[in-house]
Parts: structure tokens; sequence; C-alpha cells
């Protein structure tokens, strides 16, 4: 990855001009919430459908 300085350079370049602070948090938090997942699931911290659903009760 490269640094983290240059990936936020690159999320505010792709934002509209008239964008807000929330806009960018927003885009932030999304990358951070991708890259989190990513890293779970390449470490085998995963949970199937199926165990999901039976852990909240869901039909399937």
């Amino acid at each position: 990855m490269e640094n983290i300085k240059e990936e936020a350079r690159k999320l505010i370049d792709k934002l509209p001009e008239n964008s807000t602070w929330d806009d960018l948090m927003y885009q932030i938090y999304v990358r951070q919430t991708i890259e989190a997942g990513l890293a779970d699931s390449k470490a085998g911290r995963l949970i199937s459908v199926q165990e999901l659903r039976k852990k909240f009760g869901l039909l399937e």
C-alpha cells in the first residue's frame, strides 16, 4: 500500500468541488472499512452466511 498521505490525496482529488467535510469523512470511513474487511478475509477471520443467519436467528 502506498503511504497514507498519498492515498488521502487520491480520495480528495476524486471528490466533487462542492464536497463537505462529511463527504470526505465518509469516503475515508468506507475505504478503512473495506481494507479492514479484506485484511480479515486474508487472515481467515470469516463466517459463512449460514453461520451468520443462525447467530441472529434468521431463516436460511
